[in-house]
């Protein structure tokens, strides 16, 4: 008996020592579900971190991130969701849109959530019940993108030719793709001017899509503020040169790539708002007590190199409501 109790011991004692260090310390494990890639979303990734270290929690110090990347393919989403759920993670940031949101939401109405969204309306999709008592096991933080996209639209039309064809890229699978359409559909009867929706779905859309553009003679693009063009970014810059297609894009890092305009939130605010949200529910609040965070800092870019690239001369007031120049 003493012998069977001894290896018995000693498989227990193995078993622990296989265990990650986090596992035998108790280190709680946050889930971290994305719509886009890794690479693309670095800096974002690091502001969410400043959020976590403002609550005191650092990664591998006292806290362990399990990281799904969707890369755009929105139908990884549900399952990526149900395995960190399965993995019993103290709480889930569903960042880069409403499509990881939903998936989390769906997954779990026990495990906490954390969300960015901004196309569309977090009550409207819904995620919560309302913006100041969420209710439920989510909450998080509601950027400006979707609503910005008219006053975008407008400001694209203020630096081109009246008889400038305009068009707006978007995700045909996009959570919010109807929303989206119908909000650029009525910018368009605002603006007096009509506004072609192009729809892709994939990386390998994004050539032929804009080689339609060319060929239609679009002058003037509205970048939708999808994950699948910001893990992509790099390409559609180039191919909105190439094509020489005025594009206004909502986040700051398309401009210094290279894009004509960028108008929008400041991203790695949202992102450092949600790693804080989700080191307080690490501490023990309830997401159903904590209101949505609407960020209200705004950043409007003009890269003058790329617009005398283009042929366009950016008039005086466009230049006085920019908050940075790239020369």
């Amino acid at each position: 008996m003493q012998i069977e109790c001894r290896i018995v011991l000693a498989m227990l004692a193995a078993t622990a020592a296989m265990l990650p260090a986090w596992a035998q310390k108790g280190v709680p494990v946050l889930g971290f579900l994305h719509a886009a890639a890794a690479d693309p979303t670095s800096h974002n990734l690091a502001a969410f971190r400043n959020g976590l270290n403002d609550t005191g929690y650092a990664e591998g110090r006292n806290l362990v991130i399990e990281y799904r990347w969707a890369e755009g393919q929105f139908e990884r989403l549900p399952g990526m969701a149900a395995d960190l759920v399965s993995r019993h993670v103290a709480a889930i940031a569903a960042l880069g849109g409403p499509a990881p949101a939903l998936a989390a939401k769906a997954a779990t109405s026990t495990v906490p959530i954390v969300f960015d969204t901004g196309l569309i309306d977090p009550v409207q999709a819904g995620l919560v019940a309302s913006f100041n008592r969420p209710g439920g096991n989510i909450t998080g933080v509601f950027l400006f993108t979707g609503e910005l996209q008219a006053k975008s639209l407008q400001l694209l039309t203020e630096i081109l030719p009246k008889d400038a064809v305009l068009a707006a890229l978007v995700n045909r699978n996009s959570a919010g793709i109807k929303t989206e359409k119908n909000r650029i559909e009525s910018a368009s009867r605002t603006l007096g001017r009509p506004v072609l929706i192009i729809e892709v779905g994939t990386e390998a859309d994004l050539d032929p899509a804009f080689a339609d553009m060319g060929a239609r003679r679009v002058g003037g693009l509205l970048a939708s503020p999808d994950p699948l063009f910001t893990t992509h970014r790099e390409q559609i810059v180039r191919l909105a040169a190439q094509h020489r297609i005025a594009t206004i894009y909502a986040w700051g890092e398309f401009a210094a790539l290279g894009g004509l305009m960028t108008y929008g939130n400041i991203l790695d605010d949202g992102y450092r708002q949600a790693g804080a949200y989700a080191g307080r529910i690490l501490h023990g609040e309830n997401p159903a007590d904590m209101p949505v965070i609407r960020p209200t800092r705004f950043k409007f870019t003009v890269n003058l190199k790329t617009a005398a690239a283009l042929g366009l001369t950016i008039p005086p007031t466009i230049m006085l409501l920019a908050d940075e120049l790239i020369e």
